[in-house]
């Protein structure tokens, strides 16, 4: 799988330090896919750290969905990302140096800050709806999903209030998600049992 595709890199084109993304839906296993290829990385020797976009949002999660109603469902989309602080981590991590990344607090919903020194680490793992969008990734990874699967992995996501606005919320991401999917290279589908180049 992907672990498997990322040591052929490394050993076809040695680098001292690899980004692989992880996009998809809500709900379609990019956290479970980056924790597993994080440990597997490490039992190898090889130092991950995993950054999780759904931190970078620039509005917070007890404002969003407020804000989102306001601007209307076309404002859902690829500049809800702080993407200067996402480069900023990726430049420092490329460097070797510390920096400073928001961190959202699953249960109070509050925005906290960490700081993390990316000194020793080999291997960056970002996971989010539109992490594709990451040019200086190394290996894009895509898993397909039908939408049908995203609406039903929420009703037993707490995440969020299941309601018709969400539902549309999640039509949306569905679109904006799936549109540059061609710029993978490398896609998995659960529901097949299907993995591709």
């Amino acid at each position: 799988m992907v672990f498997d595709k990322l040591l052929e890199m490394r050993v076809a084109s040695p680098k001292e330090k690899m980004i692989v993304t992880i996009s998809g839906e809500v709900g379609s296993g990019k956290s479970t896919i980056s924790i597993v290829l994080g440990r597997l990385l490490t039992n190898q020797g090889t130092r991950s750290k995993i950054i999780d976009l759904d931190d970078f949002y620039k509005i917070p999660p007890l404002e969003r969905r407020a804000w989102r109603m306001k601007h209307g469902i076309d404002s859902i989309g690829y500049d809800e990302y702080d993407w200067d602080k996402v480069n900023q981590n990726i430049d420092h991590f490329q460097k070797s140096k510390v920096c400073k990344m928001p961190c959202v607090d699953l249960i109070t919903k509050h925005v906290d800050e960490l700081t993390t020194d990316y000194k020793g680490i080999d291997m960056l793992i970002i996971n989010g709806l539109y992490s594709l969008k990451i040019e200086n990734a190394d290996l894009k990874v895509f898993i397909e999903q039908s939408f049908d699967k995203t609406f039903e992995a929420q009703q037993y996501n707490w995440k969020e209030k299941l309601d018709d606005y969400r539902y549309k919320v999640l039509q949306r991401e569905h679109e904006v998600v799936n549109s540059p999917k061609g710029l993978a290279d490398y896609y998995i589908d659960f529901e097949s049992s299907f993995f591709h180049l």
